[in-house]
């Protein structure tokens, strides 16, 4: 019978097959669209879920290294809160976008767990009178240029994923509501927890022996949690996979939309007949993920995926400023203040260029020239479509169709 389906093949004009052969004999073709099942909640624990991943169990040390003492790094975590206002987890969000929102919603609750226990902790032994680590805690602080910069790279990684829900407005719950709600919700919540969490490692820890640790979570659990420790890197591995959840899930429909608006290959773009999912786009970025942990430095691949992603926030600010002028007929269901933008390309500005002006190293070049080497590959299979790249995409397409069971997006008025 599958044999016969695939004689039976009907491509299209642009080359796919067309849904209905794909689909099992004697089902009924449904519309493969995008479905909204994620409500305020879900939005909610997405946003705090992605947030809160290995950032705060492990960025403290290279922030403190940044600052020089306790008050300047309880700024920077603060300061960022403010600017923020791999193959298993592929194949769950490939299968089921109501079982990835179900991942994400128990594992934020399994991290919020983690930082709750490690807070209680240090309020208790504030209480008991341990404070040495925070008086005079601006003493010995640095103002190197670069130096901040970097500590603001680690904070800002542990903030990552304030910006994720955006990417799933198709499938949120009355998104005008819910949009802005989670994040009001979320990233306050965050920060809270973040500030609260460095002051906890610092009524156990002092600033040498925080910057020896090689995991300050992992460290902070050992001298306080004796002898039920374990839970420390446990809990941290939860939170680890729920910010991946995450990430896996927001980004593929980054990936999947750009595809459809012919910003990437096409077969980027179609959606799995059987579950409803951008199953192509999360392959792909799963595959992405897997070269990016290649180094297995995370100190370098904090520094330079910071470096990679401001260079990105400022240029999509500076749009939102030109077009404000350029396009001032376009619809704007969502309007920012000006001078929100601005801000964001200057912050952008500082973030990207302190750090390479302090301390130039050879790796930022190559971050570049990686982010460059898209550009090729982007006129050559996309911009232009010449003849010979026709040809060669198209057979892959259609096999890719028929291995994964994909088809393109339908539009319902």
């Amino acid at each position: 019978m599958e044999e016969e389906n695939v004689r039976k093949n009907r491509e299209t004009s642009n080359g796919s097959i067309d849904p209905s052969v794909i689909s099992l004999p004697g089902d009924k073709v449904k519309p493969a669209v995008l479905k909204r099942q994620i409500g305020l909640i879900s939005g909610i624990s997405l946003i705090v879920g992605t947030m809160i991943g290995s950032g705060i169990f492990i960025s403290p040390k290279a922030v403190l290294e940044g600052t020089g003492a306790v008050g300047p790094c309880l700024c920077v975590w603060a300061a960022c809160g403010i600017l923020a206002t791999l193959v298993l987890i592929s194949i769950v969000n490939c299968m089921s976008v109501k079982l990835a929102s179900y991942v994400q919603n128990i594992f934020t609750v399994a991290k919020l767990f983690i930082i709750l226990v490690i807070v209680v902790a240090g309020i208790v032994l504030l209480a008991q009178g341990n404070t040495k680590n925070l008086s005079n805690s601006f003493e010995g602080g640095t103002t190197s240029f670069g130096a901040i910069g970097l500590a603001f790279y680690n904070g800002l990684w542990a903030y990552d994923g304030w910006n994720q829900l955006n990417f799933i407005t198709e499938e949120l719950i009355d998104p005008y509501r819910n949009l802005p709600l989670a994040i009001i919700i979320g990233i306050p919540l965050v920060s809270v927890c973040y500030v609260l969490v460095n002051i906890a490692y610092f009524t156990v820890l002092t600033a040498t022996e925080l910057l020896q640790s090689p995991a300050v979570a992992v460290t902070f659990g050992d001298k306080v949690l004796h002898p039920v420790s374990w839970i420390v890197p446990l809990f941290v591995v939860f939170s680890t996979f729920g910010a991946a959840n995450g990430n896996c899930f927001t980004g593929g429909r980054l990936t999947n939309v750009a595809g459809r608006e012919g910003h990437m290959i096409k077969i980027l773009s179609y959606i799995s007949v059987k579950y409803y999912t951008p199953a192509p786009a999360i392959i792909f970025n799963g595959i992405l993920a897997i070269v990016y942990i290649i180094p297995a430095d995370i100190n370098t691949l904090i520094n330079y995926f910071s470096f990679a992603q401001w260079v990105f926030y400022g240029l999509t600010a500076l749009v939102l400023i030109v077009f404000r002028f350029t396009r001032k007929e376009m619809k704007r269901p969502v309007k920012i203040p000006i001078a929100i933008a601005v801000l964001v390309v200057v912050v952008s500005c500082y973030l990207v260029l302190a750090p390479i002006i302090d301390k130039p190293e050879v790796e930022y070049l190559y971050c570049t020239l990686f982010i460059l080497s898209g550009l090729p590959l982007y006129f050559l299979f996309v911009f232009h479509k010449f003849h010979w790249t026709r040809r060669i995409m198209r057979p892959i397409t259609l096999h890719l169709q028929l291995l994964m069971e994909v088809v393109p997006p339908e539009k319902i008025e």
